[in-house]
C-alpha cells in the first residue's frame, strides 16, 4: 500500500497533467432599470452545449483576435482600466471589454454603441453595418472567475457591467448560442436554472447595486462541485 502522502502526490501531479489552461472570456450584464426595481438580462444555453448545457447564463464568450484591432467609439474609464490591467496588459484589458460588447451583440442582437466610425473585420461586418462602434466607457468591472481545473474546457471570465439606457438597439435576438433570451427582475433570477459561478455573480452584483460592494469579485474555482 502507498503512504499517504506518496498517494495525494501522486493525485495532485495527475491534476496537473489533466489541468487545461484557462481561456480568456468576457460576460457583459446588461441591467435595465426603466421600471424601477432592476432587471437582468439572461439567455437560456442549448441542451446540445457542452459547456453549461441548458443553463441560464448572462450573453459573453472567448476573446478573439479582431478584438485587439477594432476601433471603439469611446474607451474604458480611468478607474475600469485600472482594475482590469491589475491582472492583464492593458491591450488585452481592451480587448476582454471590446469582446464582452460583441459578443452580446453575437448571442442577443443588443448593440452596445454610438455613431463612429464602423468597426473592421469579419467578426464586426454586421456590428459595423448598424453605424455605430463599441461604446466602452459605459462599461463597469464586476467580476472575475476561473473555472476548475479538472474541467475540459476551462475560462479565465471577466464580467462586465453596463446599463441597458446606453443599448442601440433595446429588443433581444434569440440565436444559436442562446435558446431564449428574457429580462428577469433581479429578486426572480434565484428561481432560474444557474450554474454556481452564476449564482455567485449575481449574489456580489445584488450586494453591488445596493451600494454594499464597491470592489470587484474574485473567485478561482478549485474543484466542479464548488
Amino acid at each position: 500500500m502507498q503512504p499517504v502522502a506518496q498517494h495525494h502526490a501522486g493525485d495532485l501531479a495527475q491534476a496537473r497533467r489533466r489541468a487545461v489552461r484557462p481561456r480568456d472570456a468576457a460576460t457583459l450584464i446588461l441591467v435595465d432599470r426603466a421600471a424601477g426595481a432592476p432587471a437582468i438580462l439572461m439567455g437560456r444555453r442549448s441542451a446540445g452545449h457542452s459547456f453549461m448545457p441548458g443553463k441560464w447564463v448572462f450573453p459573453g464568450g472567448r476573446i478573439e483576435p479582431s478584438d485587439f484591432r477594432v476601433a471603439c467609439a469611446t474607451e474604458l474609464t480611468p478607474c475600469v482600466a485600472s482594475e482590469l490591467e491589475a491582472s492583464l496588459p492593458p491591450a488585452r484589458a481592451r480587448a476582454l471589454a471590446v469582446a464582452a460588447v460583441r459578443e452580446t451583440f453575437e448571442e442577443t442582437g443588443l448593440l452596445l454603441g454610438r455613431a463612429a466610425s464602423l468597426p473592421r473585420g469579419r467578426a464586426w461586418t454586421a456590428f459595423g453595418a448598424h453605424g455605430v462602434a463599441p461604446d466602452l466607457a459605459c462599461l463597469g468591472y464586476v467580476a472575475r472567475l476561473i473555472t476548475p481545473p479538472v474541467r475540459a474546457k476551462r475560462f479565465d471570465t471577466r464580467f462586465f457591467i453596463a446599463d441597458a439606457a446606453h443599448l442601440v438597439s433595446r429588443e433581444p435576438v434569440d440565436s444559436r448560442e442562446l435558446e431564449e433570451i428574457a429580462w428577469f427582475a433581479l429578486t426572480a433570477t434565484a428561481a432560474l436554472d444557474l450554474a454556481a459561478p452564476t449564482r455567485m455573480v449575481l449574489g456580489h452584483l445584488a450586494a453591488r447595486l445596493a451600494g454594499t460592494a464597491p470592489e470587484p469579485l474574485f473567485r478561482r474555482f478549485r474543484s466542479p462541485a464548488e
